[in-house]
């Protein structure tokens, strides 16, 4: 149940004046820290996935616990699939569980931009997932010059081209870049928070930011007044990571991997709770749960028999079946099955299941999905029953 619609839940923060962490979690260490974060304080929550983390652990692996994570949480939760490549990637994140999703493609020019990020709008939209847009970004230390200061060429976000890029392609969130200017790594940030503000009265939706440089809690709080409902963290839940088993290390020298893990669920727990309360989400899960939809998915499931083919040629049909319509975006599984009584009323069934209610229509007019069973489908199925149920888990 408090696996929530995305977009609910930013724009609750967004008309509420908070912001929700979209932390990026890499392990099982880092779900859990984050969760028991959430849970302490009551805080709605993002589990974010980037896709420059891939290298590092299997997504597919680690999307089944972060989604049991979500689903037995008793704060709400998103699942959010960031900073991916291209448009596949994003059709896998929601087959895998992500109710939200970006495709970065802030590194291209505008226009490469705009037309990559509509593509994925179009696709997302229709399985009821939310878009994340991202336009320019706050620089990280590999950015600084040896004399101080960030390439004149970072591109930062201007209200002009967010207005245009937020109405021609539709996201949901925009990531804007504000300018972000440090002497060295260790410094302060500079915020140009008129630029905000201006972003923010222009398009007047949940905005975010990649948060890489060093904020204080005041800049922090600047930055949600003027429109920023999602922040998106990972380095210092690192860093904090990366302190515990130093430090346990050092307490511990031989200790093993196991030893010397045991207190980075802790650290970064400690981390994102700090964060929840500096950003106005902790004790925000009650209401927040009262007025966010459920993510709920559907199953599609269809009983038939067959007229005027073997029962070889059903397991053919059944298995290119599988393969042509698992490929559809926000198909989770395509299962097939036949009766273990041969004399049952009906021999054959599948069962769909979609990510959400909104890809029934996309599905039933997707082009794979017509072509199979116009061709391979209904010429040879009898008694066809068809039923799409709402799943919903205690």
């Amino acid at each position: 149940m408090p696996l929530v619609h995305m977009k609910d839940l930013l724009s609750h923060a967004y008309a509420h004046g908070y912001a929700v962490g979209a932390f990026d979690v890499v392990s099982l260490e880092f779900v859990e820290g984050v969760m028991a974060a959430a849970e302490r304080s009551r805080a709605p929550v993002i589990l974010s996935l980037a896709e420059s983390h891939l290298e590092h652990y299997d997504f597919e692996l680690l999307m089944s616990g972060v989604e049991a994570a979500a689903r037995r949480s008793a704060v709400p939760v998103a699942l959010h699939f960031d900073r991916g490549a291209n448009l596949e990637a994003a059709v896998r994140a929601i087959r895998l569980g992500c109710n939200g999703v970006m495709v970065d493609a802030s590194q291209s020019t505008f226009s490469d931009n705009l037309t990559h990020t509509k593509t994925v709008v179009d696709m997302a939209h229709a399985c009821g997932v939310p878009v994340e847009g991202d336009l320019g970004y706050i620089p990280d230390a590999a950015d600084i010059n040896p004399q101080g200061g960030y390439p004149a060429t970072a591109p930062y976000t201007t209200v002009a081209e967010a207005k245009g890029f937020v109405e021609r392609t539709g996201v949901d969130f925009l990531v804007v870049s504000i300018r972000a200017e440090q002497s060295c790594p260790n410094s302060k940030a500079k915020l140009d928070i008129q630029r905000l503000r201006s972003i923010n009265q222009a398009l007047g939706i949940p905005l975010a930011i990649h948060c890489r440089t060093r904020l204080d809690d005041d800049q922090f709080r600047r930055l949600i007044v003027h429109g920023v409902a999602k922040i998106n963290y990972f380095t210092a839940l690192a860093e904090a990571a990366n302190a515990a088993i130093s430090a346990r290390a050092k307490s511990a020298p031989g200790a093993g991997y196991l030893d010397l893990v045991q207190g980075v669920g802790a650290a970064i727990s400690a981390e994102a709770e700090r964060c929840m309360r500096v950003w106005g989400a902790a004790g925000r899960a009650a209401e927040v749960l009262a007025c966010c939809r459920p993510w709920a998915s559907v199953e599609h499931l269809i009983i038939h028999n067959v007229i005027g083919i073997s029962e070889k040629e059903v397991t053919a049909m059944m298995i290119e079946g599988q393969q042509a319509l698992s490929t559809i975006p926000g198909v989770r599984s395509v299962i097939t099955g036949k009766a273990m009584r041969e004399r049952a009323q009906y021999r054959y069934c599948w069962q769909v299941r979609f990510a959400a209610p909104e890809v029934i229509n996309s599905y039933h007019e997707h082009p794979d999905y017509v072509a199979f069973t116009n061709r391979r489908f209904r010429p040879v199925a009898d008694r066809e029953i068809s039923i799409d149920y709402a799943m919903e888990s205690l």
